[in-house]
């Protein structure tokens, strides 16, 4: 998309220049709506019983109770193909597949009935051994041209176990990297070279290597399709939500653009400043949304890490309801005032400055975007920090390469 913009920078300054900034923005509404509603699928696959229903829940934010949740069980419960939408993100399609090797779906017939071209990637989940037929699986994924992951689950239950039978010797990174060994070896046995396998708890996915998993699958992605993977990632790891805001900082201008560009009216009480106020709203509440700073996600996230639900929303500056009009006419009668200023230091940045040069209206939409995002971001970082304070693995949800 850079290229693009860099291309566009001279048509762009040109228009502007001309007073016809409208036919630009109106090409950029079609970029930005595609950017915004371009369909991500995501199949979720493995053994039977090995967690795979409650993975599309805890991957979507969800508990297994909860309404719209895919269903769970000691046995297989999935016997078709099921798709489930973000509750969010509805472009972003979470897949619940059938176990293969099951009578309905055979090994040898299992990526032809699970129709594998419609699927983005795919997320292999194995509660225990790896088999003969998850490998056979990631070998067919693999000669098809598609990327998967391989997902070690129940990780919780096999450090529950082994500190039951040991308790003076246990050692969690022990346990670990015998699961990592064990995973890697049997993998390479079926012909799999440098097989890379993530543990996880589905019930406490900060803990261990979802974290890894998440920043896997944001950089191997397609690119067109990476902003809407990040945005519906839950908001458990401080490179993530670094990853979430430099994605969202890249579209102000975008953003920017469309608002004064597509439908602007004259904002009430704002001298010399027009643009589509819904616009706007809309996207400021997109960054809280998408950081997961709306109430219900902060209840929710409350329960989920046993955190007092007031210290939670304790640490939230911004607003936790809707944004509403009269906010928005604020911020801009408070942008405006200094536009001028804000105007020359976007004039030495490319793209930005050809549309600095068609008024205030930009100058103090970017503005007002930027501030919001920025104070999103803060919150975000601050909940982040709040909601793990008495966890002892949040120093790796800081830095997961370690």
């Amino acid at each position: 998309m850079a290229s693009k913009i860099s291309q566009s920078d001279l048509s762009l300054k040109e228009a502007c220049e001309a007073g016809n900034l409208p036919a630009v923005a109106a090409k950029l509404q079609a970029t930005l709506h595609s950017l915004e509603n371009v369909r991500l699928d995501i199949g979720i696959t493995g053994g039977t019983g090995s967690g795979k229903s409650t993975f599309v829940n805890a991957i979507r934010g969800l508990g297994d109770e909860d309404p719209n949740s895919a269903c769970t069980g000691v046995v297989e419960m999935t016997m078709d193909p099921m798709p489930y939408p973000h509750p969010k993100y509805p472009n972003v399609i979470v897949w619940d597949l059938p176990g293969i090797g099951t009578p309905a779906f055979p090994a040898d017939k299992y990526l032809e009935r699970v129709l594998l071209g419609r699927f983005d990637f795919l997320i292999i989940v194995s509660s225990e051994r790896f088999t003969a037929n998850l490998a056979r699986l990631a070998r067919g994924v693999l000669q098809q041209g598609k990327r998967f992951y391989f997902t070690r689950s129940k990780v919780d239950v096999d450090m529950a176990a082994s500190r039951s039978r040991r308790p003076r010797t246990f050692s969690e990174e022990g346990v670990l990297s015998q699961i990592r060994d064990d995973c890697r070896q049997r993998l390479e046995a079926e012909g799999l070279k440098d097989p890379k396998v993530y543990l996880l708890s589905m019930f406490e996915l900060g803990k261990y290597d979802f974290c890894l998993l998440e920043e896997s699958m944001v950089k191997e992605v397609e690119s067109h399709k990476r902003h809407a993977l990040l945005a519906a990632l839950p908001n458990i790891s401080r490179p993530i939500l670094d990853k979430k805001a430099d994605s969202l900082r890249q579209h102000i201008w975008l953003v920017a653009t469309v608002a004064c560009g597509v439908n602007p009216s004259p904002v009430p009480g704002v001298q010399d400043v027009a643009c589509d106020l819904y616009r706007l709203i809309r996207s400021m509440e997109g960054y809280r949304r998408s950081f997961g700073l709306d109430e219900d996600s902060l209840v929710k996230l409350a329960e989920q890490t046993g955190q007092p639900l007031y210290n939670i929303l304790g640490a939230v500056q911004g607003p936790m309801t809707n944004v509403t009009k009269a906010l928005v006419v604020d911020l801009l009668g408070q942008a405006s005032r200094n536009a001028y200023a804000f105007t020359q230091e976007l004039l030495n940045v490319p793209v930005l400055g050809a549309l600095a040069t068609c008024g205030i209206s930009f100058a103090a939409v970017y503005q007002v975007l930027r501030s919001s995002l920025d104070v999103a971001i803060k919150d975000a970082q601050s909940v982040l920090a709040q909601a793990f304070l008495d966890n002892s693995d949040y120093e790796l949800l800081e830095s997961p390469n370690q």
